[in-house]
């Protein structure tokens, strides 16, 4: 906030005179004057106990003793500048006092702002009871959703009370509405959980309205995104668990006459407990600002059974298509009844969705650069098949992107959803393939088609680039063949966010393919409509919204240096119960990061760089007569006692790690590259030199 100069001259001066009387901090009328010049309008609010303290303080005398002081210790007869004042007076703490005591709460003064004109804040000031108003736009519509706590999480029933400072497993909240997510605190898993935690969530977060406008209670009453909540266990090993996936109608409080409705939302499981409650949380939603007229429950009952009844219908109608289509395909060629078309797939509440839902363009911003970027991030994500209780074939879950990003982990369907929707946002041609690796196992991968018709294959959970070069079966024998690089056998069917493509080529076999799309007699479209009538955004309130993704939190440096000290420390417990010595070589270890670096570039990249480098210095640093060998390995967690359990059972690192001889040094060194969502490149290098014995 600023002020006019006439009324900042008029402020100096006050305070000037304020501080030459510490002891009477008063006008003539017995009122304190900063409290006078606030009935004008002219400064923010000050809380007058905590000015009062500040006179208190004898501000004056203080800057006077410590001017003195100053100019008689250290600077002699010099000159005393405004500079060395100010550091004087940090030095002795008198600054900081000064801040410690002051409390500001700006006020709006002016309402009919434009909104453009002020960032949008997601920060919530939150007491235990009630939200204070900071840091909210009040040009702005903001729904805040507060958890009370939770019940009735039977499975935690007889859950150990933790003791303080002891790991127990925990529970994490995390929310999604128009384009911001949310997490709340990390609580001790029990029956009862205490999850108390408050959300602002910006309603005008994608469409601001018309300057000062603000939307009313028939405008919230359109917006039908729910509050998507996704419900993760985390166990004292790490390990994350997705509990419950559950969307939140939140548009019964626009008939609410106090703005503020109670409700108790029940979580049910995921899978094969889809139908199972799995607990209760407590919420309270608030409108801030209140809104000025309410509607009647029945025009909001109206509102979300018209929008049922309209995604309803169109499932319908994409259903009685699909089934003729799939008619018509079997028709073509009777073996096509064995062929991976896959066209509907459950998620993880247990839900049939058509597959291109489950796919859309994703941009990254300015997280992930390049495509084979994007390629590394999502084969970090960890790989995990969907659980299943007792025998049989694969369990059918493909989560939708929040849960899956939540968990950190999933299916390879998952990373392959996820990988074809970021190349589609960095502007390729991409599907999501489905079809059998080897051993006919069913798998998914994603496949490219460039402008001059080259096809190449992308595996999402390694990373790895394929080029597919087709086979010609009317060949002679003696034509030699490209070799298939791939680990792919079969391919039923590609499709994306807005077409869906049939294999009905005599053979479904990956090298005797054709990728010409537009050949309808090698591969059978679905109608573009028809699949823009349910997959496409804002076609039905049953498809979940696509999230951001969120930008990573982990500091490198800090977690290399942490995972390097322990593992110094297991190596040094484990050689010290063979009998063995243990001589840390510093220089060594620094040497292995530009390798580290180099493993990293190559997986991101394809390209292998620096490794002339890296030799010529690790010869330079092993002198002659003296042996030297490496180990690298990579992983996707932070676990170091895991990870050194890993390498252990490698015997090129057990030789390293338990080398014995004359002048044994050894060295250790690690390179986390944080990613988003929390996920990680975690590279580590063991290394030894030693002088060689005959």
């Amino acid at each position: 906030m600023s002020l006019p100069p006439d009324k900042a001259s008029e402020l100096k001066q006050i305070i000037h005179n304020q501080l030459a009387q510490p002891s009477h901090p008063w006008n003539q009328s017995g009122e304190p004057l900063l409290h006078s010049l606030n009935s004008k309008n002219v400064l923010p609010q000050i809380r007058r106990p905590k000015l009062n303290t500040i006179f208190q303080m004898n501000i004056h005398g203080k800057v006077r003793e410590i001017l003195a002081e100053s100019v008689r210790e250290e600077l002699g007869s010099q000159g005393l500048s405004e500079a060395d004042l100010i550091k004087a007076l940090q030095r002795r703490g008198i600054i900081d006092d000064v801040m410690k005591e002051l409390s500001f709460l700006t006020e709006v003064e002016n309402k009919e702002a434009t909104s453009s004109s002020k960032p949008a804040t997601h920060f919530v000031d939150k007491a235990p009871a009630e939200l204070r108003k900071t840091n909210i736009d009040p040009t702005r519509r903001n729904l805040y959703l507060q958890v009370l706590g939770g019940k009735a999480f039977l499975e935690h029933l007889q859950e150990p009370q933790p003791l303080p400072g002891q790991v127990c497993s925990t529970f994490t909240l995390f929310l999604h509405f128009r384009n911001q997510r949310f997490r709340s605190k990390p609580v001790p898993c029990a029956c009862e959980p205490d999850v108390q935690d408050g959300f602002l969530l910006e309603v005008h977060k994608d469409s601001l309205g018309d300057g000062s406008k603000m939307a009313d209670a028939t405008t919230l009453l359109s917006i039908c995104d729910p509050v998507h909540m996704v419900l993760i266990k985390t166990d004292t090993a790490g390990e994350t668990t997705l509990m419950a996936s559950h969307y939140l109608e939140w548009r019964s409080l626009l008939s609410s006459p106090d703005g503020k409705r109670n409700m108790s939302v029940e979580l049910l499981g995921v899978g094969t407990e889809s139908q199972v409650p799995v607990g209760v949380l407590n919420i309270k939603l608030e409108m801030y600002p209140r809104l000025m007229q309410t509607l009647s429950q029945e025009i909001v009952n109206t509102q979300l059974a018209l929008e049922r009844q309209k995604t309803a219908e169109k499932e319908r109608l994409y259903l009685i298509y699909a089934k003729q289509w799939w008619r018509e395909y079997l028709q073509i060629r009777p073996s096509h009844n064995t062929r991976l078309v896959k066209i509907f797939a459950q998620d993880e509440n247990g839900m049939n969705r058509p597959v291109c839902s489950y796919i859309r363009p994703l941009r990254a911003g300015r997280l992930l650069d390049t495509p084979r970027q994007a390629a590394r991030f999502v084969n970090l994500l960890g790989y995990e098949r969907a659980a299943m209780v007792g025998g049989g074939s694969k369990q059918e879950q493909w989560c939708t992107l929040l849960p899956f990003l939540c968990r950190g982990k999933g299916d390879c369907e998952d990373h392959a959803n996820l990988l074809c929707s970021l190349l589609l946002g960095f502007g390729l041609d991409a599907y999501v393939c489905v079809g059998m690796k080897a051993k006919r196992v069913p798998h998914t991968w994603v496949m490219t088609y460039g402008t001059d018709g080259a096809v190449v294959f992308w595996e999402s959970l390694t990373g790895h680039r394929y080029v597919h070069k087709p086979v010609n079966a009317d060949d002679p024998p003696l034509v030699e063949q490209p070799k298939r690089a791939y680990p792919y056998c079969s391919i039923g069917c590609l499709f994306n966010h807005q077409s869906f493509h049939a294999n009905c080529q005599p053979s479904d076999t990956v090298e005797l393919c054709r990728f010409d799309l537009s050949d309808e007699s090698k591969w059978k479209p679905m109608s573009t409509e028809a699949i823009k009538s349910v997959c496409a955004p804002g076609s039905s309130t049953s498809l979940p919204p696509f999230p951001p993704l969120c930008a990573p939190v982990t500091d490198a440096a800090a977690a290399s240096n942490e995972i390097e000290l322990v593992l110094r420390s297991l190596i040094s417990e484990h050689r010290k119960d063979l009998g063995l010595n243990t001589v840390w070589d510093d220089h060594l270890s620094y040497l292995l990061s530009p390798a580290l670096a180099a493993y990293e570039i190559e997986r991101t990249t394809g390209v292998s760089t620096g490794n002339e480098e890296f030799q010529d210095a690790i010869k330079r640093a092993v002198p002659d007569g003296h042996t030297f060998k490496g180990f690298p390995i990579h992983f996707v967690h932070r676990n170091s006692r895991r990870a050194f359990a890993t390498c252990l059972r490698s015997p090129f690192c057990e030789e390293i790690i338990c080398c014995r001889g004359d002048q044994v040094r050894l060295a250790v060194r690690v390179r986390v590259y944080p990613y988003p969502e929390s996920a990680c490149a975690v590279w580590m290098m063991f290394a030894c030199k030693y002088r060689s014995v005959l």
